[in-house]
């Protein structure tokens, strides 16, 4: 099956501008234990290049497109993000890279964990092993 499912956030467009909303629970199915964003990629580089064995996130471009390749052991799939009412799961044991920033990009994530370092999986060969069991 392949890896990564796009969400619809609820989106609130008027005059004054757009509102989008996000709440754990509700529109993700974990309360969100920690959010963080990446902004400032210089142009070329990447992001991410590993897995995690518990944690859940939801990335979305807030600002700006980037595209996230997804790869769950057995199936690759890239998406473009460039809407802020749009959120890409990426679930646990689901190796993740981040590339194509355009210069103002923003890319926020909404975890289902605290940080972690024993949670990551940053050797490829290891996070296929752990895919094939």
């Amino acid at each position: 099956m392949k890896p990564g499912k796009i969400i619809k956030l609820q989106n609130i467009d008027e005059s004054r501008g757009n509102l989008t909303v996000a709440q754990g629970g509700r529109d993700f199915p974990f309360q969100i234990a920690r959010a963080y964003w990446i902004s400032n990629v210089p142009e070329g580089d990447t992001r991410g290049g590993h897995a995690h064995r518990r944690l859940v996130e939801y990335v979305i471009a807030v600002k700006g497109s980037f595209s996230v390749t997804l790869d769950n052991g057995s199936e690759k799939a890239t998406y473009r993000l460039s809407r802020p009412d749009e959120a890409l799961l990426i679930d646990r044991c689901v190796w993740c890279r981040l590339d194509g920033f355009s210069a103002d990009a923003v890319c926020l994530a909404l975890a289902s964990e605290p940080f972690d370092e024993d949670d990551y999986i940053h050797d490829y060969n290891e996070f296929l092993k752990l895919t094939s069991e």
